[in-house]
């Protein structure tokens, strides 16, 4: 009789529930946010390549970069891509390369294989090595079909060790057959500019403006006169005019002034003792002194009698008239 107290998975049970639970922390922490993902240089000098140093995947990266760019320089860092010592090596050459800054990119790649030999890129020292590193980084673990963590991590997921190679590197023949395109663009732009410089300055080369510039100083010189001219004339009439009317003004008040009413012999009569004119009989008594304005002076004098009714004797006369 047998009693089961506990069970777990064997094998790639436990194995893939580990993977799950470390994919899950680390995506909670954002290791694999796309927004924190490190732009690829497009055509980088150098590449460090992280993986064994024997078999295919090796030679696979390097055949592939020389015939796409042979140029560019291609730095091993060899690590043991399985066992237990492998993710330790894996995470020190991440940091080491960082350290001594002599590549432009990183391609950590190996073969394919079962998910226990692909395991030391599931580790969490492998995870937290590419995050932080500074250089970006190409995963290309295992088959097109193979996921690990390090492929959520990196910065770019190569199917392949090869398609790393075909990612990180452009076609030298293709950036030839560019420059070249460019190169021409470039000239028939240049031809164009030229040309079209070359009738602007013939067209002013022909203008007047060129041919005859004391033509055209001379035009304006008459046209400086005339407007001169015009200017004077103007001046000259609104000058007249604001003369003839101050003297109008003038001859206007001079009419309307008391002292040229006082020289057609009229004077103005003002009480000595109000201080005030003298308009009517009714204002003055007798006995009262006066003051008498004349168009040459004053005369004091007093009221001896006063005589009523003036002005109805004029109209008398008016009448008989």
């Amino acid at each position: 009789q047998l009693y089961v107290e506990e069970m777990q998975p064997d094998g790639l049970g436990s194995l893939y529930i580990a993977f799950e639970q470390l994919k899950k922390k680390l995506q909670d922490e954002g290791l694999f946010d796309k927004n924190i993902k490190k732009k690829l240089p497009y055509l980088p000098k150098s590449i460090g390549v992280i993986t064994s140093s024997t078999g295919a995947v090796i030679r696979d990266i390097i055949n592939v970069t020389g015939r796409r760019f042979p140029n560019i320089a291609i730095k091993i860092f060899p690590v043991a891509v399985q066992g237990p010592q492998a993710a330790p090596m894996i995470s020190r050459a991440i940091k080491t390369l960082n350290k001594l800054e002599c590549v432009d990119l990183i391609i950590l790649a190996r073969g394919g294989g079962s998910l226990e030999e692909l395991w030391p890129f599931n580790e969490e020292t492998v995870a937290r090595g590419i995050f932080k590193s500074k250089i970006p980084i190409i995963s290309a673990v295992g088959h097109e079909t193979d996921f690990t963590i390090a492929d959520f991590v990196a910065d770019v997921r190569a199917p392949t060790p090869s398609a790393a190679a075909e990612i990180a590197v452009p076609e030298k023949r293709v950036l030839i057959r560019k420059t070249i395109d460019l190169k021409l663009r470039l000239q028939n732009s240049l031809v164009k500019s030229i040309n079209i410089n070359r009738v602007r300055y013939e067209r002013l080369e022909g203008s007047i403006v060129f041919k005859q510039p004391y033509n055209v100083i001379n035009q304006e010189r008459v046209r400086l006169d005339n407007l001169c001219r015009h200017m004077y004339n103007a001046l000259f009439t609104q000058k007249e005019k604001t003369r003839m009317r101050m003297r109008f003004l003038i001859d206007k008040l001079d009419m309307l002034s008391p002292l040229n009413v006082l020289s057609r012999g009229y004077g103005i009569v003002k009480s000595k003792y109000t201080n005030t004119l003298v308009k009517s009989v009714e204002d003055i008594k007798i006995d009262d002194k006066v003051e008498i304005t004349l168009k040459d002076g004053t005369i004091d004098a007093g009221v001896l009698s006063i005589i009523k009714g003036v002005d109805e004797k004029r109209e008398k006369e008016k009448q008989n008239f």
